[in-house]
C-alpha cells in the first residue's frame, strides 16, 4: 500500500490499514519534512501560544515505526505509472503499490494583482512559524479574504494587539456555506473586536506599505496576509490520466476510475449518496479522518459507501461555529433560539427533509443540538418544522422518533 500525502487524512488512512488487519507493507509519502500534523491549530493556538509553538503530530516517527509504517518525509511524488503500477518520487525511486492513495491535501489560492508577491499565506506549520513574529502590538495588517482562515487569522492578530483591516470583495464574509444569518452574527463579533471589516470592495494593488482598494483608497499595512480560499491538488492526478472535478472525482467508495487508486481529503471531490450522488469536496479536518479511514477499508475490497454527514466548525474569540450537511441544498430555514446568544438555523429540502443544520454561539450550547442534527440528517429525517422551531421540543425526542429506538442520552 502507498498514500501520497503525509496530511490528516493520509495518516488515519495509514493506521487503519493497520487496524483493519493489513500486514504487509504501507508507505506514507509527504513533502514536507515534519511528521503528519493537524491542521486547524496552526491558524489558532500556533499563532496564540506565548512560547515557541510544537505542531500537533498525528502519527509520530516512534509511533509509524511502531506500526511498521515507512514515512518518506521531504519528498515528492512527480509521476504515477499506472501500467506499472508505481510511484515515481523526486529522488528517482519508483514505489510499487498493489493500491494507491492519493491523499494530496490543497494549496493556498494566490493573487495575482499587482504586487501580490509580498503577501503571505497560512498552510502548514512552517507559515504559521514565519507569521508570529509579526503579530505584535502596534503592527498594522491587513488580511485579504473573509472565509475562516482569513477570520481565524484577524481573530488571533487582534488578541495579540495588532490594527486589523480585513478585506473581502463578496457582499459579505462567509460566502461560503455559511447562512446569511450566522455570518452577520460572526461579522458583528469581529467588528465589537475593532476589526476594520470592509466586504464587497476590490483591491487594486499592494504597495510595500499600503493596500490600495478599487475606489482609490489607501490601507496602511506593515503586512499583507491573504487567505482566499485553496485549490486541491490534482496535478498528479490529472497527470496520470485520472479525472479531475473541483478535485480528484471518486465515486462514493472513494475510488478513482482505476480500481487500484483512491483519493481522500481536501483533495477528493465525492459522489455522496445524501445528497442525490452531487459530486461534494470538503476541506475540513473530521472530513480527512472519516475518508482517510474509509478509503482504507475499500483499499482492502470492503466497498463501503460514504455515510459522514459534511461537517465543519471554526473558533472565533468564543464562539464557535458548526455546519452539519450542505445548507446550500435547502429551500426552507426554520430558526431555533438556544438562548444565551446561540442560535441554530434548520435547512430543509422541498421534500421536508432536513439536509443542513448550522449553529453559531458557545461551544457548550451548539456542540450536542449539531451533533444530534447531524444524525437526523443521516437518517433522512423529515422533522416536523415547528417542532425544530420550538426549544421545547428536544432534538433528541425527534431523533429517537425516527430511529425506533430508545432516546439517546
Amino acid at each position: 500500500m502507498v498514500i501520497v500525502g503525509a496530511g490528516e487524512a493520509g495518516a488515519r488512512a495509514a493506521t487503519a490499514l493497520r487496524e483493519e488487519g493489513w500486514d504487509r507493507p504501507i508507505t506514507l509519502v509527504g513533502g514536507e519534512i515534519h511528521p503528519p500534523y493537524e491542521r486547524p491549530p496552526l491558524s489558532k493556538a500556533a499563532l496564540l501560544a506565548e512560547t515557541e509553538p510544537v505542531a500537533t503530530t498525528v502519527l509520530s516517527q516512534d509511533r509509524a515505526a511502531a506500526l511498521d509504517i515507512a514515512l518518506v518525509l521531504g519528498t515528492e511524488a512527480t509521476a504515477i505509472d499506472r501500467a506499472a503500477r508505481a510511484v515515481v518520487l523526486t529522488d528517482g525511486r519508483a514505489l510499487p503499490y498493489s493500491r494507491l492513495l492519493l491523499a494530496t491535501g490543497a494549496r493556498p489560492r494566490r493573487l495575482t494583482l499587482p504586487g501580490h508577491e509580498q503577501a503571505l499565506y497560512l498552510r502548514r506549520f512552517d507559515d504559521a512559524l514565519a507569521l508570529r513574529p509579526l503579530l505584535r502590538p502596534g503592527v498594522r495588517l491587513v488580511i485579504i479574504g473573509g472565509g475562516f482562515i482569513g477570520l481565524e487569522l484577524a481573530a488571533a492578530a487582534v488578541a495579540r494587539g495588532c490594527a486589523v483591516t480585513l478585506v473581502e470583495a463578496q457582499p459579505r464574509i462567509l460566502m461560503r456555506g455559511v447562512p446569511a444569518e450566522i455570518a452577520a452574527v460572526i461579522a458583528d463579533r469581529h467588528r465589537a473586536a475593532g476589526i476594520d471589516l470592509r466586504t464587497g470592495i476590490d483591491i487594486e494593488r499592494i504597495e510595500p506599505d499600503a493596500v490600495v482598494l478599487a475606489d482609490g483608497s489607501r490601507i496602511t499595512a506593515d503586512a499583507v496576509i491573504a487567505g482566499i480560499g485553496v485549490v486541491p491538488e490534482t496535478a498528479l492526478a490529472e497527470a496520470a490520466g485520472l479525472a479531475v472535478d473541483n478535485g480528484i472525482a471518486v465515486d462514493a467508495t472513494l475510488a478513482t476510475a482505476d480500481p487500484v487508486i483512491f483519493a481522500a481529503g481536501d483533495c477528493a471531490a465525492c459522489a455522496h449518496p445524501l445528497y442525490a450522488g452531487r459530486r461534494i469536496r470538503i476541506e475540513a479536518w473530521r472530513n480527512a479522518q472519516d475518508q482517510g479511514a474509509l478509503a482504507a477499508r475499500n483499499m482492502l475490497g470492503r466497498g463501503e459507501a460514504i455515510a459522514a454527514v459534511p461537517w465543519f466548525w471554526s473558533d472565533q474569540y468564543e464562539l464557535t461555529l458548526q455546519i452539519a450537511g450542505l445548507a446550500d441544498v435547502g429551500r426552507t430555514m426554520v430558526a431555533r433560539d438556544l438562548g444565551d446568544g446561540a442560535q441554530l438555523l434548520f435547512h430543509l429540502a422541498a421534500d421536508g427533509r432536513l439536509v443542513a443544520a448550522s449553529g453559531v454561539g458557545p461551544l457548550g450550547k451548539i456542540a450536542r443540538e449539531i451533533r444530534l442534527a447531524e444524525m437526523l440528517i443521516a437518517h433522512r429525517a423529515a422533522p416536523d418544522p415547528d417542532a425544530l422551531a420550538s426549544p421545547a421540543v428536544r432534538l433528541k425526542t425527534l431523533l429517537a422518533a425516527r430511529t425506533k429506538a430508545p432516546e439517546v442520552a
